[in-house]
């Protein structure tokens, strides 16, 4: 039954289930192998195999040794019996990462807990772990809560059937919609799974151009409301945003030994170093404008006593921490916004779109997508006059 010479707490259980497989001849049994489950029976020869006849073998599932994993080993022994029966039995569907997980009647969370294991192992040495938990938190979670909903409520449903009323069910022409349509065709793709129609077919026509433009805060108004703010310590994060234009929670995992070491004077560079634990990865950042380094004491002021401990907390919940505060605060804008005010501040002194883009942690693509539009007639009106401000050439008399 299994090679593990160790008692675990699913054998009883698993030899139960092995009775009834016996009982009803399926000519299958359950093994436990270590924490994994697996199944054991008369099987066609592999693709590539010289056997020509079927005959005794371990079909991987490696399905966790628990009573969820016992119970999908079971209803797929069910269903390989049918297949061998039927004579449609194909090794395709349980070789490879999915063992097996594709298969009707496969139970869907266990697919999932598969998926999770499979985006963690084949993205770990690209990404921070951190931020690796923040996206998959961020951006799969959710949608595959709303999938296990969806597949719950309408039993009847398959699995493709059931992505596809996934995604209908979000907004169209949405960011969350697109967003949906990633992690569920992520899921497919993992699970071998054929969707009739491409997911990218139910984008719709969401992205940068139909973002509604912000009404940025001018930089006198983010003056005015950093001097309202009462608590030292979330007075220092927003002034530390809106001089460096950092990310909610970037603000909470920087080095700042230079700006500590306390010369704000004209010829000080000022420069921080955002830390690769987060969502971008380690980049310098400059202050725009150099004067509030001084104006917002940033070289003397303390952090809130936030959880930065990425074992036990995510960069998605230190950032929701500043979301909070500004709510409390009563700031009539987001936090991002001093992040876009930041950015069309560079554009206006006129620092080039790549180094900004750097400092920013993104690609100059989507800092020109996004920012050069967000650029308002105000904005455009003190650029021409710093321009002319600036050019000595006199027109014609």
């Amino acid at each position: 039954m299994a090679d593990s010479a160790a008692v675990h707490s699913i054998d009883k259980p698993l030899n139960q289930v092995n009775q009834r497989l016996k009982a009803a001849q399926l000519g299958l049994q359950i093994e436990r192998r270590g924490d994994r489950l697996n199944l054991r029976g008369t099987l066609p020869p592999r693709p590539g195999s010289p056997k020509l006849r079927p005959y005794q073998q371990r079909l991987p599932l490696k399905l966790p040794a628990t009573k969820a994993g016992l119970k999908q080993c079971e209803q797929t022994a069910k269903i390989i019996a049918a297949q061998l029966l039927q004579n449609i039995f194909d090794w395709r569907d349980y070789l490879g990462p999915v063992a097996g997980l594709r298969m009707a009647g496969a139970d869907l969370s266990i697919q999932i807990d598969a998926f999770e294991r499979h985006f963690f192992e084949t993205r770990r040495s690209g990404s921070s772990a951190s931020s690796l938990k923040t996206t998959w938190e961020k951006a799969y979670v959710p949608y595959l809560r709303k999938l296990h909903a969806t597949a719950e409520r309408h039993s009847n449903l398959s699995l493709p059937e059931a992505i596809y009323a996934t995604v209908q069910g979000t907004q169209a022409n949405s960011r969350s919609r697109q967003i949906c349509c990633t992690a569920l065709a992520a899921l497919a793709e993992f699970l071998n799974l054929d969707l009739p129609t491409d997911l990218k077919s139910f984008w719709g026509n969401y992205g940068s151009s139909q973002t509604q433009l912000r009404d940025l805060p001018s930089d006198d108004q983010i003056v005015e409301v950093y001097d309202g703010i009462k608590n030292p310590r979330w007075k220092y994060v927003y002034g530390m945003m809106a001089t460096y234009g950092l990310r909610n929670h970037e603000v909470f995992f920087c080095d700042l030994a230079d700006l500590s070491a306390g010369d704000s004077g004209p010829n000080a560079s000022a420069e921080i170093i955002v830390r690769e634990t987060t969502k971008t990865g380690r980049h310098a950042v400059w202050p725009f404008y150099p004067e509030w380094v001084e104006r917002f004491d940033l070289a003397h002021g303390e952090l809130p006593k936030v959880n930065t401990d990425l074992t036990t907390t995510t960069l998605q919940r230190v950032g929701q921490q500043v979301t909070t505060q500004f709510r409390r605060y009563k700031i009539p804008f987001s936090p991002y916004d001093l992040r876009h005010a930041w950015a069309v501040r560079t554009i206006l002194m006129g620092l080039p779109d790549a180094v900004a883009a750097r400092m920013m942690g993104h690609s100059v693509q989507v800092h020109n997508r996004t920012y050069h539009r967000w650029m308002t007639h105000r904005d455009q009106q003190a650029a021409v006059q710093a321009a002319l401000a600036k050019n000595e050439m006199k027109a014609p008399v």
